[in-house]
């Protein structure tokens, strides 16, 4: 079975950093992305980052040059690096796994408030 643990929430001051894991274990064939993706009180979720098999990496605008997405494809974890956090980016952080199926973590909160 499946499953997609994440870690590394908490409260941050603005200014701070935070650093999320996501864990994934059993077997997931194929797997085409890994990603992080957010969901703030009264809002839709909404993608924060993603990195494809290849490599490649997608951020949503308002997080560009302040997040870095990262993947262990041995240690099978995707990490988010966090910087220069703003109160705008509180939110629930979920991980997902996108293969021929499509995996949710329970999400993690991350509060960023002074």
């Amino acid at each position: 079975q499946v499953q997609l643990v994440e870690s590394g929430g908490g409260l941050m001051q603005p200014g701070g950093s935070l650093r999320l894991s996501c864990a994934v274990s059993g077997s997931i064939f194929r797997i085409a992305s890994m990603g992080w993706y957010r969901q703030a009180p009264g809002k839709q979720r909404e993608l924060v980052a993603v990195i494809t098999s290849g490599g490649t990496t997608t951020y949503a605008d308002s997080v560009k040059g302040r997040f870095t997405i990262s993947r262990d494809a041995i240690k099978n974890t995707v990490n988010l690096q966090m910087n220069s956090l703003k109160p705008e980016d509180t939110a629930v952080y979920y991980c997902n796994v996108r293969s021929i199926a499509n995996y949710w973590g329970q999400g993690t909160q991350v509060t960023v408030s002074s």
